[in-house]
């Protein structure tokens, strides 16, 4: 299992032009916010003390979580590819089983999810603190590290969901396509939710990545935004306006965001899982018949 992950950690990073497409989605959202959508939202919250420096880190957010989500993919794409190309059938005659062969793929793009993260992280703190001087605090960093390893692994198990039932590398390309156009919408990183209707703040809810960029905008924006506000009732609705904290019955905390996370990892693995065994045993009774 091992073998086959380090097998795609190799393929991946010799290989430049998957890296470029992993991060355009991601660079997507960072280009269209800075061109378009940046000047239009500083004027809409101009009266707020570096109205600029927040809505970087707003987008800052976003966009990390759509890197999360496009980067994964991309390796859990190479598993369809292998597939199409017979590649996997060499693992299955060393008795691997098709679970440890679909976690192998896992492992290695949550990694690699990982680690895009961290680079698209450093690309967009470097270019703001060039244009708007911004700096983030080094005691922030062990933060939002923990939120780029929840993230990679979120975005995994949501991800193998659907990717588990492709087997055509056509079809993987089209799915591929419509997450990377669809994900930066998703996850409240081109519009703020509360300029969105209701039914399209039920469908952010309802899409985990949303809670990784709610968790990245807490780390890097709460402690201004408290500062600013004051802990007044336009901090509420704020939070809850920009999607820096989403709202259930209430808004939700950081624990209770993580808390959701886990829930949701947990239950796409127990799905990933009970779908390999539905699969064995259908194989054992065709095999039997």
């Amino acid at each position: 299992m091992m073998a086959l992950c380090q097998r795609n950690l190799m393929l991946y990073f010799k290989n430049k032009t998957s890296i470029f497409f992993s991060l355009l989605g991601a660079m997507i959202s960072f280009v269209l916010f800075v061109v378009f959508l940046k000047q239009n939202m500083v004027e809409q919250w101009h009266q707020m003390p570096d109205a600029t420096k927040m809505m970087d880190l707003w987008l800052i957010g976003g966009t990390l979580s759509v890197t999360a989500i496009t980067t994964t993919l991309s390796i859990l794409a190479r598993m369809v590819l292998d597939e199409s190309r017979g590649v996997l059938k060499d693992f299955y005659l060393t008795n691997t089983s098709t679970f440890k062969i679909k976690l192998s793929y896992m492992l290695s793009a949550a990694l690699i999810g990982f680690v895009m993260q961290l680079v698209m992280l450093a690309l967009m703190l470097t270019y703001f603190a060039l244009v708007d001087q911004l700096a983030v605090p080094w005691s922030k960093s062990i933060d939002l590290i923990v939120v780029a390893l929840a993230g990679s692994f979120l975005a995994v198990a949501v991800n193998m969901i659907f990717v588990q039932f492709i087997h055509r590398v056509e079809t993987m390309s089209a799915f591929e396509s419509i997450v990377g156009a669809a994900s930066g919408f998703l996850v409240g990183t081109y519009i703020p939710m509360g300029a969105l209707p209701q039914f399209a703040q039920a469908i952010i809810k309802l899409t985990p990545g949303a809670y990784i960029s709610a968790l990245y905008r807490q780390i890097m924006m709460g402690p201004k935004v408290d500062t600013i506000f004051s802990g007044s009732h336009l901090e509420t609705a704020f939070n809850q306006s920009m999607g820096i904290q989403l709202k259930w019955t209430h808004l939700l905390t950081m624990d209770q965001t993580y808390l959701i996370i886990g829930f949701i990892f947990i239950a796409g693995i127990l799905f990933i899982f009970v779908t390999e065994l539905v699969k064995k045993r259908q194989n054992g009774m065709t095999i039997i018949d």
